[in-house]
C-alpha cells in the first residue's frame, strides 16, 4: 500500500494545465527522483503531496498517520530564532515546552542567575513533558543537533545559506517522517554540503520524493525516475542513463505518430476545400471525423522546442592568457592564495573547486586584474575579451523587460556573421514573445538563468567566466550548455559545484587546499579526487571529525622528510592515543544527554555535563590540528 499516492490529479495556473489527470505512488523505502524543465510544475507537485496546494481536480491519499516533511528551494526558518528553536519546530505543538525546557536549563547552568521561581518552572515544564511523552520527542532534537553538527544555540540570521539548509533538513527530520519531501535540495550548496547530504539521504530510511538538477546526486540516490511533461508523468525504471535512452525513443515514437496524425489532417483539409463529391450521409460523416481531428490537434500539447544556444566567441586572444609567479592575497588577515604560479593558455578549460566562502571569486578577480595581488607578479596577455557570468544575477535589472536586457534598445543581435531579431534570438533561449515583453522580476530562477546566458552569449568573448552558471538550470539545459562549451575555443574559467559539469567540461581543476593554498590538477572534478587520494602525504584541511586520525604508522616518511625533535616526536607518539581517548569521552557524553532521566532527575549534572562536552571538543580541535602539523612536518 503506497504511503502517498496521487489519483487523477490536475491542477493549472494558467492556459495549460500543470498537472492534467496525474497518477503516481510512493512506497515505503522508495527513492524517487522527480524530474522535468523549470516551471514544468515539479515544485507544485511538492507542495500538493505536503498538502500546502490544493488541487483543482482528483485525490491525494497518504496513509493514516503517515507524516510528511517538506523542504522547499529557499527553506523559510524564523530568522529570529535560534537553530535549536526552528529545529524544534518540526514538533508542532511540542516545540514551545520543549524550547522553554531548552532555554531554562541553560539558565540553570549558572547558579547565580537562577532563582527558587526558575526551579519551579522547571518542575511544572518536567512536568508538562512527562504528561504529554515529550522526552523522546526532546531527546530527538538533541540527537538531530548532533548529527548534523549543529550549534544549538546560535541566531539563525547569522549562519550562511548552506547551514540554513541543514537547519531546514533538521527540522524535517526531527519529525520522524514516512515520507521526505525535497525541493532543489542542492542548490547553492557547495561540494562537501551537498555529499554530506548525500550520506543523509542515503542513510534515511523513509520514502522520499525529491527534484534535483544534480546528475551525480541523482544517480547515487534515485532507485526511480519519474518525469513531469506537459502536465502528465511518465515512469522510467532504472537509472538516469536508462531514463535518456527510453525518453528518446519515446519523443521518436510521438514524433512519428504526429507526422502522420497531421498528414492525414492535411488531405482532409484538402478534401472539403473541393467540395462533397459523393452520397450525403457518407460525406456527412467525414465532415464530422475531420472536425475531431481539428479538436484533437488543437488540443494536443507539442513538446517544447530545446534552447539552442549560440556563443560569439570573437577574435582570438593571444597564446598566452594568464601568467601567475608568487601571486599572494589575503583579506582581513586570512590568506586567500599563497605564492601561486600558475599559466593558463588559449583554449583552456579551468574548473575552480574549494567550498563556499574560501575564495574562488577572489581569484578569479586577481586573475582578471579586478584586484591587486599584495605580492608577486600577474601577466595577461594580448587582446582578451572577457564576459562574466554572476552568480547573484546582479547583472540584470529587475525592472526591465526581458527584451531589453539583451537587445538594449536593438532590434537584432549580432552573433559570429549571422544576425537575429531579438525577439526570435529569445525564443531559442526558450522565450515566447509574451514572456519575452515580461519584466525581469517576474522570471523564476532558471529563467533568470538562462536570460543571463542570452545576455553573455550575444556578445563577443574569447574568455569566458562563470561563476556556478548550474544553479536553477534543468538538465537539459545544463547538457546543453556543457556541449557549447565543448565547442568554445575560448578560454573558460568555471566556478561550480555540479561534479557531472565539471567532469564533462573543464581540462584541469584549481583546488583550493587551505591556508591560501591553490594546486592545479589536470582533468575533472573526478581525476582531482583520484590524483588527491593517490598523493601519500597529501592531507585537505577540512573540519574536525570525531573520527581518530590514522596511526602514524600508516603515513611513510618520504626520502626528503624531515626530522622532528625528540620533544616534537615524543607529543607526535603521544597525540592518537589522547584524540582517541577524548573521543570515547565526547561519545560517553552524548550517549548521557541523550538520557531524558538525566534532565528529569538533576538539571545540574546536564550542566556539568554540557560544559565538560564543550571543553573536550575544543581540546579534541586543538589536538587534532596539533597532529595535522607534526605530519606536516615529518612529511
Amino acid at each position: 500500500m503506497p504511503l502517498l499516492s496521487f489519483h487523477n490529479v490536475t491542477t493549472a495556473f494558467g492556459h495549460h494545465p500543470l498537472l492534467e489527470q496525474v497518477s503516481f505512488g510512493v512506497e515505503a523505502g522508495e527513492r524517487v527522483c522527480l524530474i522535468g524543465r523549470n516551471g514544468s510544475g515539479k515544485s507544485t507537485l511538492l507542495k500538493i503531496a505536503a498538502g500546502i496546494v490544493i488541487p483543482d481536480a482528483g485525490e491525494v491519499r497518504r496513509e493514516v498517520s503517515t507524516r510528511i516533511a517538506y523542504l522547499p528551494q529557499e527553506p523559510e526558518l524564523d530568522e529570529s530564532g535560534t537553530v535549536y528553536e526552528n529545529v524544534a519546530g518540526g514538533l508542532g505543538e511540542l516545540r514551545q515546552v520543549i524550547v522553554d525546557y531548552h532555554k531554562l536549563v541553560q539558565l540553570l547552568n549558572d547558579p547565580q542567575t537562577a532563582g527558587d521561581a526558575d526551579l519551579d518552572r522547571m518542575h511544572e515544564l518536567q512536568e508538562q513533558l512527562e504528561r504529554r511523552h515529550g522526552w523522546q520527542a526532546q531527546t530527538r532534537v538533541e540527537q538531530v543537533l548532533t548529527r548534523l553538527a549543529l550549534p544549538a544555540d546560535v541566531p539563525v540570521a547569522q549562519l550562511s545559506g548552506g547551514w540554513k539548509r541543514r537547519v531546514a533538513l533538521g527540522r524535517a527530520l526531527v519529525m520522524e517522517p514516512d515520507v521526505l519531501l525535497l525541493d532543489e535540495p542542492t542548490n547553492h550548496l557547495d561540494i562537501e554540503a551537498i555529499q554530506w547530504l548525500e550520506d543523509m539521504v542515503a542513510e534515511y530510511r523513509g520514502a522520499l520524493l525529491f527534484v534535483t538538477h544534480d546528475r551525480q546526486f541523482l544517480a547515487r540516490l534515485a532507485t526511480r525516475i519519474i518525469e513531469l511533461d506537459r502536465g502528465r508523468l511518465s515512469e522510467y525504471p532504472g537509472d538516469y542513463a536508462n531514463f535518456q535512452t527510453k525518453k528518446a525513443e519515446q519523443l521518436a515514437t510521438e514524433a512519428t505518430h504526429n507526422a502522420l496524425f497531421d498528414k492525414r489532417l492535411a488531405e482532409e483539409e484538402r478534401w472539403i476545400r473541393k467540395g462533397i463529391q459523393a452520397r450525403r450521409t457518407r460525406n456527412e460523416g467525414r465532415v464530422r471525423a475531420l472536425y475531431a481531428l481539428r479538436n484533437e490537434h488543437a488540443a494536443r500539447r507539442n513538446v517544447q522546442g530545446k534552447a539552442r544556444l549560440a556563443l560569439d566567441s570573437g577574435e582570438k586572444s593571444g597564446k598566452l592568457v594568464v601568467e601567475a609567479k608568487n601571486l599572494s592575497f589575503s583579506y582581513e588577515g586570512k590568506p586567500i592564495v599563497r605564492d601561486l604560479d600558475l599559466r593558463i593558455m588559449r583554449g583552456d578549460r579551468i574548473g575552480l573547486i574549494g567550498p563556499n566562502g574560501v575564495g574562488k571569486t577572489t581569484l578569479l578577480r586577481l586573475l582578471l586584474g579586478q584586484l591587486q595581488p599584495e605580492s608577486g607578479t600577474l601577466r595577461q596577455g594580448t587582446n582578451l575579451q572577457v564576459a562574466y557570468f554572476d552568480q547573484t544575477r546582479a547583472q540584470l535589472d529587475p525592472e526591465a523587460r526581458v527584451v531589453d536586457c539583451v537587445g538594449e534598445g536593438k532590434e537584432t543581435v549580432t552573433i559570429g556573421t549571422q544576425t537575429k531579431h531579438v525577439m526570435g534570438y529569445l525564443q531559442d533561449f526558450l522565450f515566447p514573445p509574451e514572456r519575452a515583453r515580461s519584466p525581469v522580476k517576474s522570471l523564476s530562477g532558471g529563467e533568470r538563468a538562462r536570460l543571463l546566458l542570452a545576455q553573455l552569449f550575444s556578445r563577443p568573448a574569447n574568455v569566458l567566466v562563470m561563476d556556478e552558471p548550474t544553479n536553477d538550470l534543468d538538465i537539459e539545459t545544463l547538457e546543453l550548455l556543457e556541449e557549447l562549451l565543448l565547442d568554445y575555443p575560448g578560454t573558460l574559467f568555471l566556478v561550480s559545484h555540479d561534479r557531472a559539469f565539471l567532469d564533462n567540461v573543464v581540462t584541469s581543476c584549481l583546488a583550493f587546499e587551505g591556508n591560501g593554498r591553490v594546486k592545479e590538477y589536470i582533468g575533472g572534478y573526478s581525476d582531482w579526487l583520484r590524483q588527491r587520494a593517490s598523493k601519500p602525504a597529501a592531507r585537505e584541511a577540512a573540519p574536525v571529525k570525531l573520527t581518530a586520525p590514522a596511526p602514524k604508522t600508516e603515513i611513510k616518511k618520504s626520502a626528503s622528510a624531515k626530522k622532528l625533535s625528540y620533544k616534537d616526536q615524543r607529543e607526535l607518539d603521544q597525540l592518537p592515543a589522547r584524540i582517541e581517548a577524548l573521543e570515547q569521552e565526547a561519545q560517553a557524553a552524548h550517549t548521557k544527554l541523550a538520557d531524558p532521566s538525566l534532565y528529569k532527575g538533576d538539571p545540574a549534572a546536564s550542566k556539568q555535563l554540557n560544559t565538560r562536552l564543550k571543553e573536550i571538543e575544543t581540546a579534541l580541535n586543538e589536538a587534532t590540528t596539533r597532529w595535522e602539523e607534526l605530519e606536516a612536518q615529518r612529511s
